[in-house]
């Protein structure tokens, strides 16, 4: 078992590096055999209506051919939401909007961050499952997976700071990878190099609200119990402060989907999150197509 007590702590970081990225390895293929079968579905089959580009366009720009990189990137694929040739079928949507996302982002990662019962883990799955051709990952899982040892049982015998370390070091190997749903702990917003990581992707702060919390942990199956941070006398007030005491840090997030009634279930937090992911992409494009599209208000006919 690998211990903090056991071993000096340059051993410790050069150990957890194998184990965390073996895990990892082993995670991301089990997770791709389940994908299989939608990651082989291609967008012109799952929407008919989608028209996908030619791959190489040669243009001329002040005497030298250049390749569009519109042509590498940009299959094409618009905001479902704002186009209604893909919102008139029979029943509502043609194709899921999940399903539309892959080709907009990329490959980017996304990750979701948020306190501990919000939903990160159940939204996060769920949004991976219907995007089809993205990975699942769940830090505290591999936390555990490469450990050996619960959450609980890593904060009992080792304390906080040691968790927070082996956290950074799996958000570190995670972010190496593309096209993964990220869910994270709900401590790792707190440390400042941990955002490095993050907002190497789009992050989403599931911003639930604290009684709505309570409300889940003391119904769910692991219960306040399970949570380290919750063992004192008053745990709602424990919660509440540690929800303030981390909003500024939350606040940093691309993305904000606001949590307020214990009724909201996982699929339909997920779908305003792909609503809010789609809208994002369209407010923050590629700094190659905001140049191109402002090139082009200017009248340079080298990007017609």
């Amino acid at each position: 078992m690998l211990k903090y007590s056991n071993i000096n702590k340059k051993s410790f970081t050069m150990i957890n590096l194998t184990i965390i990225s073996t895990t990892l390895l082993l995670l991301l293929s089990s997770t791709t055999q389940a994908f299989v079968t939608l990651s082989t579905t291609s967008i012109s089959e799952a929407a008919p209506a989608i028209t996908l580009k030619p791959k190489l366009l040669l243009l001329n720009a002040g005497g030298f051919e250049w390749e569009d990189p519109q042509d590498s990137f940009d299959q094409g694929v618009e905001n479902p939401y704002k186009n209604p040739s893909l919102m008139d079928g029979e029943n509502g949507l043609k194709v899921d909007p999940a399903r539309l996302l892959e080709p907009r982002l990329s490959g980017t990662n996304l990750y979701f961050i948020g306190m501990m019962g919000s939903g990160k883990t159940a939204v996060g799955s769920a949004l991976a499952k219907r995007m089809g051709s993205y990975n699942f990952l769940d830090t505290d899982q591999i936390i555990e997976q490469c450990t050996k040892m619960k959450i609980p049982e890593i904060f009992e015998k080792e304390g906080e700071p040691a968790f927070r370390e082996i956290e950074g070091q799996v958000l570190d190997s995670v972010h190496a990878y593309v096209r993964c749903v990220v869910s994270t702990g709900g401590g790792i917003a707190e440390r400042m190099e941990n955002w490095s990581k993050l907002q190497s992707g789009i992050v989403v702060w599931l911003d639930v609200k604290s009684n709505v919390i309570m409300q889940r942990l003391e119904n769910g199956k692991s219960g306040v119990k399970n949570r380290p941070l919750l063992q004192t006398d008053n745990p709602k007030q424990t919660l509440e402060d540690l929800l303030e005491k981390r909003k500024g840090k939350y606040g940093q997030a691309d993305i904000t989907i606001i949590v307020d009634t214990y009724e909201t279930s996982a699929d339909s937090v997920a779908d305003m999150v792909i609503r809010e992911i789609h809208d994002f992409i369209d407010d923050n494009p590629p700094a190659w197509k905001a140049a191109k599209a402002k090139a082009q208000t200017e009248g340079l006919d080298w990007v017609q």
